[in-house]
């Protein structure tokens, strides 16, 4: 489904990913680890193609994505969602998944208020939030919801789009233990429904999603395996995991 090859991006003298190989197959749960600086949003940047590599190639479902708009990489079924919530927060939690079904369909993009006449969009974005459990809330303003129920938002909008890739930066940031664990529950029962690509520094969470692991380390990926094979590698520990790899 992905596969990035040799990814670079500088900043100045900063090199952010240095040469980066990563496969993400059809199907998986692919969680991207590695501790803070080491590029995974970055590298998230560059794969939704919010920022422009200075190297490599980024390949999606089987196209050279690496010099597409984020926009184009939508519309060829990659969504991306953020660390921080990033909603319309002065619209209905209905609206702001309506807004992301008109997007995908392409109409009615003069006025909004001719969107809401459009009973399908509505109705289809209606079904999105009973699938990701904020139906109750479809009236509510997106700003007025829990920071967990704003998460689950985030995710419905991606949902909306129709993604073939979800890459999800960190959903449980900011997360109690409790709405961390429906947020889980609720990426479970999407696999195999749609790819993902996630970074998340909750290991207990990674470890029971997860197909696949890679473990990125100042820009580069040092290992790629099943949970099991980065739980023991004696590289990650060193690099990274420590002793949460034991616990």
């Amino acid at each position: 489904m992905l596969k990035i090859q040799n990814l670079v991006k500088r900043f100045g003298g900063l090199v952010a990913t240095d040469h980066a190989n990563l496969a993400v197959q059809a199907g998986d749960i692919h969680a991207l680890i590695g501790p803070n600086g080491a590029g995974k949003t970055t590298l998230l940047h560059q794969i939704s193609g919010t920022l422009r590599s200075n190297a490599g190639s980024i390949t999606f479902d089987g196209r050279d994505v690496t010099h597409m708009s984020m926009h184009d990489r939508v519309r060829l079924g990659l969504a991306r969602s953020y660390q921080i919530t990033n909603t319309f927060r002065n619209f209905s939690v209905l609206d702001n998944v309506a807004l992301a079904v008109q997007a995908r369909s392409g109409s009615s993009y003069s006025f909004f208020s001719a969107a809401r006449r459009e009973r399908q969009i509505f109705d289809e974005a209606l079904a999105v939030l009973e699938r990701i459990g904020l139906a109750k809330r479809a009236d509510d303003l997106a700003g007025s919801i829990a920071h967990g129920e704003q998460r689950q938002l985030e995710l419905g909008i991606a949902l909306a789009t129709s993604p073939k890739l979800l890459v999800l930066d960190e959903p449980m940031a900011g997360m109690g233990p409790d709405e961390s664990l429906e947020m889980v529950a609720l990426l479970e029962a999407l696999r195999g429904e749609v790819t993902m690509l996630l970074v998340e520094h909750d290991m207990d969470a990674v470890f029971r999603l997860a197909d696949r692991i890679s473990v990125l380390v100042y820009g580069r990926v040092i290992a790629s395996g099943s949970p099991n094979e980065i739980r023991v590698s004696p590289e990650v520990r060193k690099a990274y995991l420590g002793e949460e790899a034991t616990a």
